[in-house]
C-alpha cells in the first residue's frame, strides 16, 4: 500500500520546503511582484498582488498530491525566499519549476531547493525522472538545473508566458534518478 503525503516537508542544509499557508500570501506577493521574475515563468502574471498570492495558496491546497506538489522555499534565517513545484503535465515525467525572490539570487537557494525536491521526488513520491525547461534568455536557470544533474534533451518548445503575453523559446531538460 502506497501512502501519499498530503503536506510533505523537505529539509535541506539551510532550507525548509513546505506547503504555503494563508499567512504566507503577503510575503509571496512581495517576492513575486517583480517583472524580472514573472517574465521567466509561464504561469505567473505581472503585476502579482496579494490576491494572486491568496489564490495561489488556495490552488496549492487543492492539488492532488499524487500528481502535484508545490512548496514554499523558506530559509532558516531569512524566511520565505521562493517557490518550487513538481506537477504532471502530459510529459513522460513530472515537470519541475521554481522561482527565487530577487534579493536572494546568487546564493545557491534554487539549487539547494531543487536538489532537496529531487531527493524527495525519488524517495517519497516514487518518481524516477523529472523534466524541466528554462527560457532561452534565462541562462541562470539553466545553470541551476545543470548543477542539480539535469541534462539538455535538445528539444525546444514555445510555451506561452503570461507575464510576457507571448510564446517563449524554452530549452528542455531531464533528470533521471
Amino acid at each position: 500500500m502506497c501512502i501519499i503525503e498530503t503536506s510533505p516537508v523537505i529539509e535541506t542544509r539551510r532550507l525548509v520546503l513546505r506547503a504555503p499557508a494563508p499567512q504566507d500570501a503577503p510575503r509571496i506577493a512581495a517576492l513575486a511582484n517583480d517583472r524580472d521574475i514573472a517574465r521567466m515563468t509561464c504561469r505567473m502574471p505581472h503585476p502579482f498582488g496579494t490576491g494572486d498570492a491568496e489564490d495561489f495558496v488556495i490552488a496549492v491546497a487543492g492539488q492532488d498530491p499524487a500528481k502535484a506538489n508545490t512548496f514554499l522555499i523558506e530559509h532558516e534565517d531569512l524566511g520565505p525566499v521562493g517557490v518550487i513545484g513538481m506537477f504532471e503535465d502530459g510529459d513522460v515525467a513530472p515537470e519541475t519549476g521554481y522561482w527565487i525572490g530577487r534579493d536572494f539570487w546568487g546564493r545557491g537557494f534554487a539549487t539547494e531547493a531543487l536538489e532537496g525536491a529531487m531527493v524527495w521526488a525519488s524517495r517519497k513520491w516514487k518518481r524516477r525522472a523529472l523534466v524541466a525547461g528554462h527560457f532561452a534568455d534565462n541562462a541562470a536557470s539553466g545553470r541551476v538545473l545543470e548543477k542539480a544533474g539535469f541534462l539538455y534533451t535538445g528539444e525546444t518548445r514555445r510555451p506561452y508566458s503570461q507575464a510576457r503575453q507571448a510564446p517563449v523559446d524554452t530549452r528542455r531538460m531531464v533528470w533521471i534518478a
